[in-house]
Parts: structure tokens; sequence; C-alpha cells
């Protein structure tokens, strides 16, 4: 190999040294650089769903345990005489040791509504009892039917049944006038009510129906 030869190579393999040792600084910065940017990323990121997972968790319930609550509930079904009946109310909570236990706020009951002569029962409350089929009204009871209304302080009503009674003081108008007495009973679909103790009232048997 001439001397020319070598020198002409000289400079240039010297070049390509330098541009070979500065690419490889940049490849070591790069491996360090590189990994602490994603790592950063990384935490970034956890870190942002960590805050959304948190400032969007609902709020705990104050009691997982609540009783259930009803919105205008409705009860229905047909007493052992086939007459129909429908239960209402503003609202009702399930009772939490009885599933089938239903208190009331403000009930209404329509009976035989379908027939000649239905019968509405109204309440401030009540407790009905899917199980046995019982209605229990309390406070303000007031009882109407075609023929008669009545007010009491408190009414069962037995929907398997269709007995409807009452202890405490009753007062109000039938077909033969006006009425009190310390208890009731309705029986026969309607067509027989029995007053006892204490009753006393105006009779008025030409009184229309």
């Amino acid at each position: 190999m001439s001397a020319l030869a070598y020198e002409a190579r000289g400079p240039a393999s010297a070049l390509a040294m330098g541009r070979w040792r500065r690419r490889s600084q940049l490849i070591l910065r790069l491996r360090v650089v590189l990994p602490a940017i994603i790592a950063v990323i990384v935490l970034s990121l956890a870190g942002l769903v960590t805050y959304n997972s948190l400032a969007g968790a609902p709020a705990e319930p104050e009691e997982s345990d609540a009783p259930i609550r009803l919105v205008n509930p409705r009860f229905m079904g047909r007493d052992a005489q086939g007459r129909s009946f429908v239960i209402t109310a503003n609202s009702a909570v399930r009772d939490e040791d009885d599933y089938q236990r239903v208190v009331l706020d403000r009930p209404a009951m329509v009976l035989d509504g379908e027939g000649l002569s239905p019968m509405r029962l109204s309440a401030q409350s009540g407790v009905f009892h899917e199980g046995d089929g019982l209605l229990r009204l309390q406070g303000d009871v007031s009882l109407n039917d075609p023929d008669a209304a009545f007010d009491t302080g408190s009414a069962v009503f037995d929907t398997t049944t269709g007995v409807l009674e009452g202890e405490g003081l009753i007062t109000g108008a039938g077909p033969l006038g006006e009425i009190r007495a310390k208890s009731y009973g309705v029986y026969d679909k309607g067509e027989r009510m029995v007053f006892k103790g204490g009753v006393s009232g105006t009779i008025t048997p030409n009184s229309p129906r």
C-alpha cells in the first residue's frame, strides 16, 4: 500500500470513529433518559387513575341494610267471596325483620270496585301483612259505601275472608239513620253490619238509600 493511499484513508477513519463515539454517547444517554421518561409517564398515569377513582367513587350508603321503601305501592287480590280489592298508599316500607309486613302511609282500600256496592276505606296509617292477608288501619279511619259513611279510630280488614271489624268508637250514618257504638263488624259481603257496646243513635226508617 502506498503512503498516499494511507493518508487518504486516515482522516476518513478518524471522522468515522468520531461519529461512532458520538452515536455511542447518544445511545448511552437515551438508555438512561428513556426509562426515566417512561417511569415518569407510568407514575403520572397511575396517579391520575387513582385520583379519578377516588373523586368519582359513589358515596357509601349510610346504611347498607336500610329498609325497602315503596312509592305509591299497590296490592291487589280477591277475597274468599270473589270480591276484588285494591290497597294503595302514598308510600310504604317493608319490615326489616318480616319481609311480608308492609307499613303504609295514608293507606286506602277499595273493595269490590267492579260491583254495585264498592266499599272504600282510608286512614292515616296502616300495616298490611301479605302472609296472613290482614290490613290494619289506624287514625281517622273512614268507611264509605253507597249506603253508609262511618268514621272510627281503627279497623282490621281480612282480605281472605272479606270481614271488616274494629274496636273503638264508631260514628256515622247508614240506611236507618245515625248511629254510635264502641265496636263493629261488617259481614256477608257488606249486607250485615253489627254494632256493639253503648249503641245509640237516631233511627229514621224512611231514610233514602
